[in-house]
C-alpha cells in the first residue's frame, strides 16, 4: 500500500524516453554528469587550496621565526664586539 513499485517505474520511464527521445536523454544524462564531475572537482579544488595555503602560512610563520632569530644573534655578536 502506498510507494511506487517496479512497474510504476517503468511507466514513467517508457513516457519520459516518448517524451523526450533517447537522443536527447543522453545528451542530458552526459550533461548532468559534466556537471557533477566539475562540482566534484572545484571541492576537491577548494580543499586542496586550503590545505595548501595553511601549509604556506605556516612556513611564511617559520622564516620569519628563523629570520628574527638570526637577527637577534647577530645583534647580540655586534653588542658584544662593540
Amino acid at each position: 500500500m502506498g510507494g511506487i513499485g517496479i512497474w510504476q517505474l517503468l511507466i514513467i520511464a517508457v513516457i519520459i524516453v516518448l517524451l523526450f527521445g533517447t537522443k536527447k536523454l543522453r545528451n542530458l544524462g552526459g550533461d548532468l554528469g559534466s556537471a557533477i564531475k566539475g562540482f566534484k572537482n572545484a571541492v576537491t579544488d577548494e580543499k586542496d587550496s586550503t590545505t595548501k595555503s595553511e601549509a604556506d602560512a605556516d612556513t611564511l610563520t617559520d622564516n620569519i621565526a628563523a629570520k628574527s632569530e638570526a637577527n637577534q644573534k647577530d645583534s647580540k655578536k655586534e653588542n658584544s664586539q662593540a
